[in-house]
């Protein structure tokens, strides 16, 4: 027996079932970097009770976002390498596409454990509109980032996946979450990268990100600046991502904002 394998035992004690000290032991694994333990504790809490907390979702997402992370930077790593052997001729192109294909199985193993949780358990059990959302949107995530690297049938059918996904999470943000809600943009951000870097739609992708944001701006005296800081902390904790970026740009749009209210020259000031 492996000493994960040994370690994972222990884990499955009595002593070791309560839904806090799964939370807390995510929240170490995640401090020392091992996000695949870190997955196993919130697997345990997703099958005890399928309804995560804002803190439990968003230990999730971490553990799986940097779980695949590694493996998707080596893959397209190994890809640039791949392309300049290939143009030299080299005589281990083989062994390169080998090592790649094992990277692609672990990519594909992560990705599908993830989506048998969201269909299995996690969408049909979010309790309110944001979750619904965010669990969507992750559905969405994790088929293109198999899109990245299947080819033919499972290329095709990873994209239509995802696109669907988008398109559900994005019909249900549109109704029931605010325009410059954290979880909304998130979304809008990367259902636009999907459209820039899967379906090759520039002009599409570049519309709908700028269309989201405009919105955003549009309703800024609507923002939740206690909301934008809890959700930039728990990004910041992962890397920082696009949407943490939109973020911080409205909140200091905000500030200015006010500002320019309670100056004595805000009767004189124009919009850009």
């Amino acid at each position: 027996m492996c000493i994960r394998d040994r370690y994972m035992g222990e884990l499955k004690r009595p002593g070791m079932s309560t839904r806090e000290e799964l939370v807390f032991m995510a929240k170490i694994s995640e401090q020392t970097e091992r996000f695949e333990d870190m997955i196993d504790y919130i697997k345990k809490i997703v099958a005890n009770n399928a309804d995560l907390s804002v803190e439990e979702r968003n230990l999730l997402s971490v553990a799986y976002k940097n779980s695949v992370g590694s493996r998707r930077t080596a893959w397209r790593a190994l890809r640039s390498i791949e392309q300049k052997e290939e143009a030299k001729g080299s005589k281990h192109l083989n062994l390169l596409r080998e090592y790649k294909k094992k990277i692609e199985a672990e990519l594909n193993s992560i990705c599908q454990d993830i989506l048998n949780l969201l269909d299995a358990s996690l969408i049909k059990s979010a309790s309110n509109n944001e979750g619904k959302v965010f669990f969507l949107k992750m559905k969405g995530d994790y088929f293109r980032y198999i899109s990245e690297f299947a080819q033919g049938e499972q290329l095709s059918r990873a994209s239509e996946n995802a696109l669907q996904a988008y398109k559900a999470a994005s019909e249900a943000a549109t109704k029931d979450l605010k325009t410059t809600d954290p979880i909304r943009l998130g979304l809008a951000l990367n259902f636009s990268v999907f459209y820039y870097e899967v379906m090759n739609e520039p002009t599409k992708a570049c519309s709908m990100a700028k269309q989201a944001f405009d919105d955003a701006i549009a309703d800024i005296e609507h923002l939740d600046e206690d909301k934008y800081k809890a959700v930039s902390y728990t990004h910041l904790r992962a890397h920082e991502t696009p949407e943490h970026l939109v973020c911080r740009l409205l909140l200091e749009k905000k500030k200015t904002s006010n500002l320019a209210l309670r100056s004595p020259l805000a009767s004189t000031t124009t919009t850009e």
